[in-house]
């Protein structure tokens, strides 16, 4: 394989394995629970922020009750404080009685003040539930089909890896049997040319070849030997025919072998 292929077969994992790390990075499944959780954390505050404001509100309404009962204490006061004659303390019940009215007036508006701003804040309360509920909804939604759909890649990327696998084993197959053919014929070569003397046998014995070649140049002048009995008369055949039928298979060639005894 040259340099070129491997290093663009490096630069291939070096982008599978940065896609993959910025894919876990950027993972839309975490970044929907992250907003979700900042969601809750408002709406926390804002729970809070109601809690603090309905407090203090309350506070204002008790210190309200309180000064409101005073007022009336101080107006029976005067009353009584008149009826026995001492109009000095008549007098001074009721001036205590004005100064406490102006007070009251002021916790009247800081009590309706409180009481607009907790009922804006109750109202954003609820509508901040109603956001951060249907935000977990749309949130899990979108988290199911993202994982649905990373789980089809996934199953996709295995097929397309088996395909590529049985590819793969097709090939090895292919040059498998281009090998194995061009071996059965480089062995059929060998032999053609070992039995033709072009190639030496290099495990036969010494002078093995020139037994060979006396050894054809036998069979041939037995052939001849044959051939010549047989034009030699029907006698002769005759007695070579019966001797053939009358000798078991075990007889066949030592007629030869006897004559040249």
């Amino acid at each position: 394989m040259s340099s070129s292929s491997n290093g663009a077969r490096v630069r291939t994992i070096f982008r599978s394995k940065t896609t993959k790390a910025l894919d876990r990075m950027e993972d839309p499944r975490e970044t929907l629970d992250d907003s979700y959780d900042q969601q809750v954390k408002l709406l926390q505050q804002v729970r809070v922020a109601v809690a603090d404001v309905a407090t203090a509100k309350k506070r204002i309404e008790l210190q309200g009750e309180e000064m409101g009962a005073r007022y009336q204490r101080l107006g029976s006061q005067a009353a009584e404080a008149l009826a026995q004659g001492r109009e000095d303390l008549a007098r001074a019940a009721l001036e205590r009685r004005a100064m406490l009215e102006s007070q009251v007036a002021a916790l009247q508006q800081q009590f309706t003040s409180l009481d607009r701003q907790t009922a804006q804040l109750q109202e954003r309360e609820r509508r901040l539930t109603d956001q951060v509920a249907a935000f977990r909804i749309e949130k899990e939604t979108i988290k199911a089909t993202y994982t649905a759909s990373e789980a089809q890649v996934k199953a996709n990327e295995a097929v397309s890896g088996i395909s590529n696998s049985i590819t793969d084993v097709g090939s090895s197959l292919d040059r498998a049997r281009d090998r194995v053919a061009q071996m059965q014929a480089r062995a059929a070569a060998t032999d053609e040319l070992l039995a033709s003397g072009a190639l030496t046998d290099l495990t036969a014995a010494p002078d093995a070849d020139i037994e060979r070649q006396l050894a054809v140049i036998s069979a041939q002048a037995e052939i001849e030997r044959q051939l010549a009995a047989l034009k030699g008369g029907a006698s002769a055949a005759g007695g070579a025919s019966e001797q053939a039928g009358s000798g078991s298979w075990t007889s066949i060639g030592q007629a030869g072998s006897a004559g040249q005894g």
